[in-house]
């Protein structure tokens, strides 16, 4: 596992344009604005770009890449067509999966379950129907934060719609497989759940 991943504070920010197809974010270090990954959609086909522009885009595919900024890969998302509900692939540097994420269906403001690649339930994301607002749950123990509203250390640089702050609480150990299940789902709580 890349130590990248043993932070428990990250900015995550959405490119945004016109006519995006891709989904594109960086991910800096808040405390000084400084780029540390970034999360690219690099290989989307004629059909799933021409689809990304209709009322479908939620339900096309997505294989998407979190990189350090000299270019080593921490991790890879990756899901299919999803008519209904979304079954989520996560693997690590190595290609090897780590875990699942599944949807759940008729959840108000967004729900996933995040297993491990025995299918081991490893925690809960919950969302609020009335914000942006999404929490990593176990055994009603909170394990990480998901949010676009920050009362710390640049407060205006985290104000626009795309943007967003992802806290790892101190209980979550380092160098665990779940820290990169939390990362992960956070791209697919915007592609999934929000677009």
């Amino acid at each position: 596992m890349n130590p990248i991943l043993n932070r428990n504070l990250y900015f995550v920010k959405e490119h945004v344009g016109m006519f995006k197809a891709a989904n594109n974010f960086d991910i800096l270090d808040p405390e000084n604005q400084e780029m540390i990954m970034n999360c690219r959609e690099e290989n989307l086909g004629f059909f799933t770009k021409l689809f990304r522009f209709t009322g479908y885009k939620r339900m096309t595919p997505f294989d998407v890449e979190i990189k350090t900024i000299p270019g080593a890969k921490v991790l890879r998302v990756k899901r299919g067509v999803s008519l209904f509900l979304s079954k989520v692939e996560v693997f690590d540097e190595n290609e090897q999966l780590v875990g699942r994420f599944k949807q759940k269906f008729f959840s108000i403001g967004g729900k996933f379950s995040v297993f491990d690649v025995n299918d081991k339930q490893l925690c809960t994301l919950k969302g609020k129907w009335t914000s942006w607002d999404f929490k990593f749950m176990k055994d009603n123990v909170e394990l990480a934060h998901v949010s676009k509203k920050w009362a710390g250390i640049g407060k205006e640089l985290f104000t626009t719609a795309d943007n967003y702050i992802l806290e790892i609480k101190d209980n979550v150990p380092t160098d665990q497989p779940i820290r990169v299940m939390i990362l992960a789902a956070v791209m697919c709580i915007d592609m999934v759940l929000k677009e």
